[in-house]
């Protein structure tokens, strides 16, 4: 079921059910009315019959019984019994008629004083009158055609209204809903324009002021992040083809050299060398691409157990500096932690350590004293750490871009790396819903400060 019918169905049983509702109160309390009215003529009647008959000596039973049949306002099938002490009839207003009576009725009368009921279509009351101390039991009845011709006409005006008004629900609803779902067809209109190869195009976003609008600026959002993300993509796969080309078109130059003809000894070793080396930057490469893979892959199966983040430093620092004994790393803090959670964040130790590794790397790589300088802090709420170096610096336009998969700074073409490690870093301190962020200046060095939320006690 579409939503326009869907919405056309739950707005018609609403409206009908209050309709329904309304109708049947207004013919009830219509009915009662009715029967509460015509019961109170019938009490008029007996009262006005038994003060004839006890009161006024001038009229006798004949003149009654003529009086009544004479009266204008007679009822239909109207009778009045009048009965003595001893449930005895004394009056009748007909004779041609048989009178049914139950004379449990008229217990029933002499015990309530007065008495509402019904005898088929007809209704009935039961009055007990007390005339110089005997109780006289009045019984009289009569149908109401006129109330009830009434209540017929009102039956039957509030079921072609309650037809009519439903229909016109159904239509009403089957309109308006497909008015205000006008918008969302015309967004699906546009969605289904949009492939891979248009990925620019965006949503009719209006006035931004309801909920469609809103849902078309939301779509829009995906549309900038999914292009974003497909521009980055193919940015990484023509960078990756470039950084893979250059060292295998090295090793085929060098393997081409060492064919073309007959070199001496030293001539093959130097061939080798250089092929050892291009092997070597292939490998590099591969590692880190394959590092950057892994990275997206375990997204969401990584584990994350309590890690101290100076000890993460300390760690890195000796892996580094095994590596390259000439780099020189200097730790300090910003004040001594008063308890052991004092710098405990939650995270994956090895993928911290990797970014604590590249950062270092970094920052010793480019500076011409080899030397990098950290400090590690942290507030309530935070683990923060700062590695500072007095090395080439960036300009703020490389600073936006630094983070990006293959590029390099100008002025680090000159140096070993594939311009991937600060990628992975920013995609590591992501799955740690972590911060890094730098602050640079061109031939002056360049500050990371990496932010980790803080493990509370």
């Amino acid at each position: 079921m579409t939503i326009r019918n869907r919405i056309s169905l739950q707005f018609t049983l609403i409206v009908a059910s209050i309709l329904v509702v309304f109708s049947g109160m207004v013919y009830i309390t219509s009915a009662n009315y009715r029967q509460e009215e015509f019961y109170n003529r019938l009490i008029q009647k007996a009262r006005t019959t038994v003060r004839f008959l006890v009161e006024v000596k001038e009229i006798d039973r004949d003149l009654l019984k003529i009086i009544d049949r004479n009266t204008i306002s007679a009822l239909i099938n109207e009778k009045v019994l009048i009965f003595n002490e001893r449930n005895q009839l004394i009056y009748a207003s007909v004779d041609d008629q048989v009178i049914n009576y139950r004379p449990q009725l008229l217990t029933w009368v002499r015990r309530e004083g007065v008495v509402e009921t019904t005898d088929g279509e007809n209704e009935v009351i039961g009055l007990l009158y007390k005339e110089q101390g005997r109780p006289l039991v009045v019984l009289a009845s009569a149908y109401d055609r006129f109330g009830r011709s009434k209540l017929s006409n009102l039956r039957r005006t509030l079921t072609w209204g309650l037809v009519g008004g439903i229909g016109l629900t159904i239509a009403l609803g089957f309109f308006f809903a497909g008015k205000s779902l006008q918008p969302i067809a015309h967004i699906n209109e546009q969605v289904q324009t949009i492939t891979a190869r248009n990925l620019q195009q965006r949503l009719d976003e209006g006035r931004r002021q309801d909920e469609i609008d809103q849902l078309a600026v939301n779509f829009n959002h995906v549309l900038d992040r999914l292009e974003q993300a497909f521009d980055q993509q193919r940015s990484f796969v023509s960078h990756a083809s470039h950084e893979l080309r250059t060292p295998l078109t090295a090793l085929k130059s060098e393997i081409q050299l060492g064919l073309r003809r007959r070199l001496s000894t030293d001539e093959y070793e130097n061939v080798l060398q250089n092929l050892m080396a291009d092997t070597d930057r292939l490998i590099g490469l591969s590692n880190s691409l394959l590092f950057l893979a892994r990275t997206l892959e375990n997204l969401h199966h990584m584990n994350q157990d309590a890690v101290r983040l100076d000890e993460v430093v300390f760690s890195a620092q000796d892996e580094l500096l095994s590596a390259r004994p000439d780099y020189q790393i200097q730790i300090d803090y910003d004040s001594i932690p008063e308890s052991d959670t004092g710098l405990q964040v939650r995270g994956n130790e090895n993928l911290l350590r990797r970014v604590v590794l590249n950062l270092l790397d970094n920052a010793c790589k480019y500076s011409p004293k080899s030397q990098a300088w950290v400090r590690i802090g942290s507030t309530p709420d935070t683990c923060r750490l700062i590695i500072r170096d007095e090395g080439i610096g960036m300009t703020p336009d490389e600073l936006t871009r630094i983070f990006e998969p293959f590029y390099r700074a100008g002025n680090a073409v000159g140096y070993d790396g594939f311009g991937v490690g600060l990628s992975i870093c920013q995609r590591i301190m992501d799955l740690h819903q972590g911060e890094i962020s730098v602050v640079s200046e061109l031939g002056k060095g360049s500050t990371f400060t990496v932010s980790l939320p803080r493990l509370q006690d």
